[in-house]
């Protein structure tokens, strides 16, 4: 039976002549650790964009019409404050109960 030591990154298993010690690399094991990762990371992802795929409609916006969302209301929450003096129409609208930090 193999028995893996991560603290020392020795392997130790009985051979026929007593226990066997195989050392092993931080850094090689550092590096297969990341291509095992990357492997399963890329593999579940792919499974999950397969089910988004066949579970979501495709949608392509018609860019000859105007969106049918709504536009940005501003609130009592809200401040203005003019960007420009020489055009006071160019303003920008921000959190007026944002902290003093």
């Amino acid at each position: 039976m193999a028995v893996p030591n991560y603290t020392y990154h020795k392997l130790k298993l009985l051979g026929p002549n007593g226990v066997v010690t195989v050392s092993g690399s931080f850094e090689q094991a550092y590096a297969n650790s990341r291509e095992h990762f990357d492997l399963a990371t890329t593999s579940a992802n792919s499974a999950e964009l397969s089910q988004l795929r066949a579970t979501t409609a495709e949608c392509h916006p018609n860019l000859g019409k105007p969106s049918q969302e709504p536009t940005f209301v501003s609130t009592e929450e809200t401040k203005s404050v003019v960007v420009n003096d020489a055009d006071p129409s160019k303003i920008v609208r921000g959190g007026s109960q944002l902290s003093a930090k």
